[in-house]
């Protein structure tokens, strides 16, 4: 049960930073370069991304994480291996909580009314400055969660027993 529970929590530590990954390049040069553009080209590229990450890796690897945290819940609940179950437990609420719930009740409604939005439209700018702004805060929090719940999940199988 070791090895399982171990093999889980480095899936989960991967794929978390993995997410962080994706989230701090958002954050850090994609959106800042999408503001730059006049705002017909910068909503288009951002719609765009919209579209292609549904069908992309990134989703299986979003919605496999959450699996995972549930899979570490039952393992918590059960016992099995681990001997700091706050780490483990912290890296379960970074993920559903601060990456998974927030792109869900936040992310997502702003793609929603991007995706709505004809970037000719005459209301296309302030609809755009919105989304950058706010979008991108929640990316931050996003981020931030995803590198935290990294963190948790690879201190929480550092304390594994074998």
């Amino acid at each position: 049960m070791a090895l399982l529970v171990f093999t889980i929590l480095i899936c989960a530590a991967i794929g978390s930073g993995l997410i962080a990954g994706v989230f701090f390049a958002f954050s850090t040069f994609v959106m800042k370069a999408f503001a730059r553009l006049p705002v017909k080209q910068g909503a288009a590229a951002m719609q765009s991304i919209n579209r292609v990450i549904l069908r992309s890796l990134f989703m299986p690897l979003f919605f496999g994480c959450a699996a995972l945290s549930v899979v570490l819940i039952f393992a918590w609940r059960l016992q099995w291996a681990v001997t700091d179950w706050v780490a483990v437990l912290a890296g379960i609420v970074f993920y559903v909580v601060g990456v998974f719930l927030c792109t869900i009740a936040f992310n997502v409604p702003l793609n929603v009314r991007l995706e709505s939005m004809s970037p000719a439209e005459a209301a296309a700018s302030g609809t755009w400055n919105h989304y950058l702004s706010v979008w991108t805060a929640w990316n931050h929090v996003r981020t931030v969660a995803a590198l935290a719940a990294s963190a948790a999940f690879a201190a929480g199988a550092a304390g594994v027993q074998g």
